[in-house]
């Protein structure tokens, strides 16, 4: 199937190109009319799949639209969009054949939500499907990215899911974008519109963790000054994204199965448990049924929180997207560092998508990242990606960085360290992030080579 065409409509050139730019962003082709004559007159030579018009335009406004999209094709879904919208004017829409009705403001993943149902009901498989070669979906500045079909029906098993209170475990390799995913599946659940909160159990303390979760009193133990609201209740109505759950200590796991059965928190040296509602989403890189057998992590437990398991596959096992992603990532940190968007050379392209990633979209990103800066805004060549020998793990031939003959490895060492410096303006924990290594390293390298205090950071 080819991918769907949309015609916008709309007055104001700033919501048209908002608007289109986000749709094109979901995988749809975008055509746009700064009014009612011009999208009457586009509409009776092109073929549009859905058309969006605004209610109130100057001359022809969105139910002439609307009346006259009808009379032509009486199948084509018409969304009308307005800023002044009654509950009368809503229902006129749709006794004249609007396929729904939506209020500004509105949000991309509403709009994204609206226009994959309307085609559905048309007939069509909607943009989780085969009609579309890519799925690039919003989450607060982060997306997800594909155009795998193992990645696209997972998103389409999602979005007939997430309006489920079900509990969610996802499981998937470090860097797989866990995170996205549950973003993604509070997104399109009931509870877009209240908090989404997250807590990382392996990077907080176990000690501390029971407090961050269920909150205290003040007085609950030495140092609580006033009393603190947990996870739970700050994500009331909500979703809560319990991250690498496979580290929570055992003990702590019994008070969590508790409280998902009951509904209810236990403040420390609180007198009353509290009501809490939210949906639980739980990630890990672990194998639990592992865990499970030495002791590690609770069966209960497992089984509450894998009502709806998900399982994200590694990059390695989604070549197509390797490319794709790249492209991406591209566009972003060249608008960060301000250089023209550089190429990858067809054998930039060939080592990339023959590594094994093993730290997968995130370190993909990071490669990318760090070519950019190398780059200049010139075309990717190879010997700007820095690609950690990964052979073993893989199972995919070894990566080296590219050095230039007659150069050795500590001297490649050396000038990428000072260039990525350079280019960060001689920021050691952002050049520490791109280069994969860490501050403590790159002050080492500086000492060792006599520059320790030419380059700030």
């Amino acid at each position: 199937m080819k991918t769907k065409t949309i015609l916008v409509v709309d007055d104001e050139p700033s919501m048209r190109i908002a608007l289109s730019e986000s749709l094109k962003s979901c995988g749809y082709k975008v055509e746009t009319s700064e009014g009612g004559a011009d999208a009457l007159g586009k509409f009776q030579e092109g073929k549009f799949e859905v058309v969006i018009t605004d209610m109130r335009m100057p001359g022809i406004g969105g139910m002439e639209v609307l009346r006259g999209i009808k009379k032509v094709s009486s199948g084509t879904p018409v969304i009308v969009m307005t800023a002044y919208g009654t509950v009368n004017t809503a229902v006129e829409a749709m006794k004249e054949g609007a396929a729904d009705f939506i209020m500004k403001p509105f949000s991309v993943d509403h709009l994204e939500s609206l226009v994959k149902k309307v085609v559905a009901k048309k007939g069509g498989k909607g943009e989780g499907g085969s009609g579309h070669d890519s799925k690039v979906c919003l989450s607060q500045k982060k997306m997800i990215i594909t155009r795998d079909e193992t990645m696209l029906n997972l998103l389409e098993l999602l979005d007939s899911v997430s309006k489920s209170k079900s509990s969610v475990l996802i499981q998937g390799e470090s860097g797989t974008g866990k995170e996205l995913v549950a973003r993604y599946i509070h997104r399109h659940s009931d509870r877009v519109n209240k908090p989404f909160v997250g807590v990382n159990c392996a990077a907080i303390p176990g000690n501390l963790l029971e407090s961050e979760m269920f909150g205290h009193e003040k007085g609950a133990f030495t140092g609580a000054a006033r009393r603190r609201l947990g996870k739970f209740e700050l994500a009331a109505g909500g979703t809560l994204l319990l991250d690498e759950i496979s580290e929570m200590d055992i003990q702590l796991q019994a008070k969590l199965l508790r409280v998902i059965q009951e509904s209810e928190v236990d403040r420390l040296g609180g007198g009353a448990p509290v009501p809490v509602d939210v949906r639980i989403i739980a990630t890990t890189n672990a194998d639990l049924k592992e865990y499970i057998k030495e002791k590690k992590f609770r069966e209960d437990l497992y089984y509450r929180l894998n009502v709806l398991p998900v399982k994200i596959p590694p990059l390695r096992e989604r070549r197509g997207d390797i490319v794709f992603l790249c492209e991406y990532f591209l566009k972003k940190y060249s608008r960060i560092s301000g250089t023209f968007v550089p190429t990858l050379s067809k054998k930039c392209e060939q080592i990339l998508e023959g590594s094994g990633w093993p730290g997968n979209v995130r370190e993909l990103e990071n490669v990318i990242e760090r070519a950019v800066l190398l780059s200049g805004g010139e075309t990717i060549l190879p010997e700007h990606l820095y690609l950690e020998n990964e052979g073993e793990k893989s199972g995919q031939p070894a990566l080296k960085p590219a050095v230039s003959e007659g150069v050795t490895l500590k001297e490649t060492e050396r000038r990428l360290i000072f260039r990525t410096l350079e280019k960060v303006k001689g920021n050691r924990t952002r050049a520490s992030e791109i280069l994969g290594i860490s501050v403590r390293t790159i002050r080492n390298k500086l000492n060792e080579y006599g520059k320790g205090v030419e380059v700030g950071g």
